[in-house]
């Protein structure tokens, strides 16, 4: 007679690695000896220095914390399908960490020595507990005992571990689409993904994804009660979808996912709503790909409740900046992480912000990153650019609504310095109540920088229109968004005047092509490579991208990517530009952390020769763009 039980507990662990590796039989055999606990709440299943236990657990349902120290420090939450307690299997030394029912929680316990067989015949199972192991244990790149586990022979080492990006490989993500109109029914639904096997269903509509609706959809939607089983589609899908481009790695999908509390990405062909669905991902797909990388750094910024504690977290991501740079990462990925952390910062300190003032905002807002952060380019430590935009309100009460704006643009700022961002010397911060304003204000501002484009006014919007939505309502900022586009498409000699702010930084190089140096001042003889290789790139995709209404597409790279694709005569020039952004932005960093500040001023003496090499290469691209610009928006150089 089969055993039940030990069929329950194989079905569940099949879904989650590493049991997803293991041979049916096998599964069976071993489930036939794990055993099963219940815990209540707060209780303790092992105390930091505790001796080994005989088995290591997976979390069935509930969850368990992993504590560290006096103080009490969560410094991880592991639920359904995580594995905890991997010291004994690892290294058979006392637990470092805590670990407590977080919640009422149902535990598998695991015997170590009948598990140990299963793992040295699968090195795949071995190294995804090493990941594992590592995760818990804060010390995510260390490889120390890969190949070296269970009992095996140790040697000793001569040199440092090699680092191991566990965190770069590409998803794997499903293309056999399910999908549904708004108006199939909840039970249609239900009934399509049992019998597709998926936990989620895309809805859309001109094949474009305009919702998706999962398991837990129909769960508190349907089965509660809160709406019949024939309720159609738009009224129980999330909307509008999270997409991305199908290029994405299990990085950038763990922190896409965990940024917004979901379980499922839709992937489209350039990333946006607007664009056919080429894939479905959901967290199932990348629960293989564990260990310390960033989506870690982005749970330990969204438990901070201080300022400073986010501070020592920044420490860390320049850190794994510095690691894919001598890993020699590909920049567009790095800046796309690194953005992605310096974002999630930003939005705990708005967080913590709200939780300082003496009551809820009083209307929907949102908090724009502008300049670097807005294009996904800043990746030093350098200063705030912001913008707060907050919805109308009937005059009488404007005044206290900006003055609430502005206080919390204040702390959030101020939490900013804390950080390490220092403040704007020209206090282009929503603390300044110039950026801090109402959809109204905002475009009425818009309209006059775009209506009467003098120098001031061009400045004002190449820096502004470089935006990014970091916190708050969306629909605000796609109200901004529009507002520019068809402002400039009804006053078009808006764009010869923004191509003559983008031809105003003088050229990198001189006769004989050396590299034109600051002639005085604090930076005397050095090379300034924000604004004579940096700017022009930036500003000339600026106008290009603007004069062909593309939305949403804001990085430098990205968007001489997409004019690649717009004009195919150009597709070679325009990857080159692309090329030569990247190679800069990445050359400006190192010096950077070289030196510890931005890496706008080189000092020319301290390059090889093969670095100076480098950068002319990149000059001759800036010059060719430069006059690209001149002709097509018949605006002149300055020399």
């Amino acid at each position: 007679m089969k055993n039940t039980i030990s069929e329950r507990v194989a079905d569940f662990l099949k879904n989650f690695p590493p049991f997803n590796e293991f041979a049916p039989e096998d599964l069976e055999s071993l489930s036939e000896e794990i055993m099963i606990s219940y815990k209540e709440k707060s209780a303790i299943i092992f105390t930091e220095n505790d001796a080994p236990h005989t088995h290591f657990y997976i979390v069935h349902k509930g969850a368990v914390a992993l504590i560290k120290g006096k103080e009490n420090t969560i410094v991880d939450i592991c639920d359904e399908g995580d594995i905890f307690g991997l010291r004994p299997l690892m290294a058979n030394e006392k637990y470092k960490l805590e670990a407590k029912a977080h919640e009422e929680t149902i535990l598998y316990a695991v015997p170590i020595t009948l598990f140990r067989p299963y793992v040295i015949k699968n090195k795949e199972i071995g190294n995804f507990l090493i990941e594992s192991f590592a995760s818990n244990t804060r010390n995510p790149y260390s490889t120390q005992h890969r190949g070296k586990l269970y009992g095996e022979p140790e040697t000793k080492e001569t040199e440092a571990p090699e680092t191991k990006l566990l965190d770069l490989q590409l998803v794997n993500y499903s293309k056999k689409l399910v999908s549904c109109s708004q108006k199939a029914t909840a039970k249609d639904i239900a009934e399509t993904m049992t019998r597709k096997k998926v936990g989620a269903m895309l809805v859309c509509e001109d094949k474009l994804p305009v919702g998706i609706i999962t398991d837990k959809d129909l769960r508190n939607q349907v089965v509660t009660g809160l709406y019949p089983i024939t309720v159609t589609a738009d009224k129980i899908m999330t909307t509008p979808v999270i997409t991305y481009p199908p290029k994405l790695t299990v990085s950038q999908a763990q922190m896409a996912m965990m940024k917004s509390n979901i379980s499922h990405l839709c992937l489209t062909k350039d990333g946006t709503p607007k664009t056919k669905v080429v894939g479905i991902l959901s967290k199932h797909d990348i629960m293989v790909a564990l260990g310390n990388n960033p989506a870690v750094l982005i749970k330990a910024i969204k438990r901070a409740r201080k300022y400073k504690q986010i501070k020592s977290i920044r420490h860390s991501i320049m850190a794994l900046l510095r690691a894919y740079l001598d890993e020699n990462i590909p920049m567009t990925l790095t800046s796309k992480i690194i953005s992605e952390l310096n974002d999630t910062c930003i939005k705990q300190i708005i967080r913590i912000a709200l939780g300082k003032m003496d009551s809820p905002p009083p209307v929907k807002f949102s908090w724009l990153a502008m300049g670097s952060q807005g294009r996904s380019e800043q990746l030093l430590h350098t200063d705030q650019d912001s913008a707060l935009v907050f919805e109308d309100v009937p005059k009488e009460k404007h005044a206290e609504t900006t003055e609430y704006f502005l206080e919390l643009a204040r702390n959030v700022t101020k939490g900013m310095h804390t950080i390490g961002y220092e403040y704007c010397p020209a206090e282009m911060m929503a603390s300044n109540p110039k950026w801090c304003l109402s959809l109204t204000e905002w475009k009425t501002l818009i309209n006059h920088w775009i209506t009467n484009p003098g120098p001031d006014e061009v400045l004002m919007s190449s820096i502004f229109f470089d935006y990014n939505l970091s916190y708050g309502d969306p629909k605000l900022v796609e109200s901004i968004t529009d507002h520019i586009f068809e402002s400039v498409k009804q006053h078009p000699v808006f764009y010869y005047h923004l191509a003559g702010g983008a031809l105003q930084n003088p050229s990198p190089t001189g006769f004989f092509r050396q590299f034109l140096v600051e002639q005085n001042g604090a930076h005397k003889d050095f090379f300034d490579l924000k604004r004579r290789a940096l700017m022009p790139l930036i500003d000339a995709a600026r106008v290009l991208i603007l004069s062909h209404s593309v939305k949403h597409i804001n990085n430098t790279a990205a968007r001489f990517e997409k004019l690649a694709e717009l004009e195919p005569n150009n597709n070679e020039f325009y990857l080159a530009c692309s090329y030569a952004s990247k190679a800069l932005l990445k050359f400006r960093t190192k010096q950077g952390l070289l030196h510890n500040d931005s890496g706008r001023f080189i000092a020319l003496d301290k390059l090889t020769k093969e670095e100076k090499i480098k950068l002319k290469r990149t000059f001759k691209t800036v010059k060719e763009l430069q006059e690209l610009i001149a002709i097509r928006f018949k605006a002149a150089i300055n020399r």
